[in-house]
């Protein structure tokens, strides 16, 4: 649902862009800027910072384009352990080479590729050959010596000193990956070393959108990051170098302040000073506290997000994608600001919608099931754009999640309930298709399928393509089932962009889900 407006992004790209020109002209040579987070699409941000537009990264990026350029980072073992990005269902190399597409769509180029702690891995070898046979320039840099204690072989012909130095011509260096441990502050610092022995004057900071450091310790929003980062154990506190220096509190994350140490140890012996920086959070360039225009608006959103990461690692320790330490703590954080589950409107929608199709069908036929022995009774429920809830149950047709968006769209289109969209015929022919053909044990549609049809359909009847045309309004909006997503469902709501979250329990009784 749309809500308030929490966040100024107009506001938010002049303070950020004029705070990096700032400590540009402080290191008047060359700023290497790691850049965490997504560039692109940062749709956690949009989830928390009401108001936040995913892409407003890469427009602040085209208000510095004339004095930056783009260093892409990713660590050699994502790719050879094909680690998947799980917003996207893609691997972290298919998602590097998305992004360079993506950047190239805004105008913006990606200067080279470094693959990172490069060993010769077989499929980081293939990856660097198809970078470079399509023109990329790619670079490999090896673990570091001596990293992370041993700071005289880090900061020498061994260390830092082994890796290429990447050739780059702009006074603003961006250094990003396409997600955390890709290497971006090991490159960083090695082109700062590269650069001091050239005479260059180069410095390191850090870009990072969370936590905010401006923000209190346990403002719902630097909480959602926690939330938000349960795989990597991530917990926040109170920045205790940039308090001892300043005396102000300022919020930052346990692995900036655990490596401040060495880094600032690495960045004195590199530049021959007294260090830079006094702190992790004097370190960092990050000014998103300052665009906030309704601090409730944003909290409201955060608790949002709590509930639904709470509900999403629920989901994923039933599926064996989370470890029960993580559920722990996303069940804390969940209950430190007294919430629950039913917080989030659609939770309860669903459960009442799959009770009420489980009661109708058992004052029909008390002997009867769905659609078959192993399937149980699912509900979902999708908030529309204008708060309104509209739910979906299966059937031997239809997923929960497909009737859901099907009485959606006609209900922003104006559709009567009564009126299907698709012909009943149509939908038997599919279901026959996948099982009678395919030999699927599941006939009934779900999301992804149904939009195949509801676009055939569109082609024959207005009244379809109207109802089609208003899916696009569901983007960023909520839904839950009260069951684990098929693959075809959860690719579909990704495409639709909407927000959904499930119960941890099974459609089906059956361990292989088509």
């Amino acid at each position: 649902m749309a809500g308030k407006v929490g966040f100024d992004n107009e506001k938010y790209i002049a303070e950020q862009a004029s705070f990096i020109r700032e400590r540009m002209r402080r290191f008047d040579s060359r700023l290497y800027l790691e850049f965490g987070g997504k560039i692109l699409a940062d749709f956690h941000a949009a989830r928390v910072l009401a108001g936040y537009d995913p892409n407003v990264k890469v427009r602040l990026l085209k208000e510095l384009e004339k004095d930056a350029e783009i260093v892409l980072c990713i660590h050699a073992g994502a790719i050879e352990h094909r680690k998947m990005r799980a917003d996207y269902g893609i691997t972290y190399d298919a998602d590097a080479m998305k992004l360079i597409d993506d950047l190239g769509e805004w105008g913006l180029s990606v200067s080279a590729v470094v693959i990172t702690r490069w060993e010769g891995q077989s499929s980081a070898r293939a990856f660097r050959t198809k970078l470079e046979n399509r023109g990329v320039r790619v670079y490999t840099h090896a673990p570091t010596k001596g990293y992370p204690t041993d700071v005289d072989t880090i900061v020498s012909e061994e260390g830092y000193g082994a890796n290429p130095r990447i050739e780059t011509t702009k006074p603003l260096v961006v250094v990003t990956g396409p997600g955390p441990g890709s290497g971006k502050m090991a490159t960083c610092l090695s082109q700062v070393y590269h650069d001091h022995l050239l005479g260059t004057r180069a410095m390191y900071a850090k870009f990072e959108t969370f936590p905010i450091w401006s923000l209190p310790l346990k403002h719902p929003v630097n909480i959602a990051y926690e939330a938000a980062t349960l795989d990597l154990k991530d917990f926040n506190l109170i920045d205790p170098f940039h308090l001892e220096a300043t005396g102000e509190a300022a919020v930052n994350y346990n692995r900036d302040v655990e490596s401040f140490p060495i880094l600032k140890a690495i960045l004195e012996r590199i530049t021959d000073s007294g260090g830079a920086y006094r702190s992790p959070t004097e370190m960092g360039v990050n000014r998103a506290g300052f665009a906030i225009v309704d601090d409730e608006a944003c909290r409201e959103a955060a608790r949002q997000e709590i509930v639904r990461r709470y509900l999403r690692c629920a989901s994923e320790y039933m599926t064996g994608m989370a470890d029960k330490a993580s559920l722990e703590k996303a069940d804390l954080l969940m209950k430190e600001l007294g919430l629950g589950p039913e917080y989030r409107r659609v939770v309860p929608a669903a459960r009442e919608a799959a009770q009420a199709a489980q009661l109708a069908q058992a004052a029909r036929d008390p002997a009867a099931t769905v659609h078959g022995v192993d399937t149980a009774f699912c509900g979902a429920a999708l908030e529309l754009p204008s708060g309104q809830i509209v739910t979906g149950k299966n059937s031997p047709l239809l997923h929960a999640a497909t009737a859901a968006i099907l009485n959606g769209a006609k209900q922003m289109a104006g559709v009567p309930d009564s009126i299907p969209l698709l012909s009943p015929l149509v939908i038997e022919s599919i279901a026959r298709l996948k099982k009678d053909v395919l030999r699927g044990k599941n006939a009934s549609l779900d999301v992804d399928e149904v939009l195949i049809a509801l676009s055939i359909g569109a082609a024959l009847t207005p009244m379809v393509q109207t109802c089609l045309d208003r899916l696009r309004d569901l983007r960023g909006c909520q839904m839950h089932l009260t069951h684990v997503p098929s693959p075809g469902d959860e690719a579909g709501l990704r495409k639709l962009g909407i927000n959904l979250t499930s119960d941890p329990a099974y459609a089906s009784k059956r361990l292989f889900v088509e």
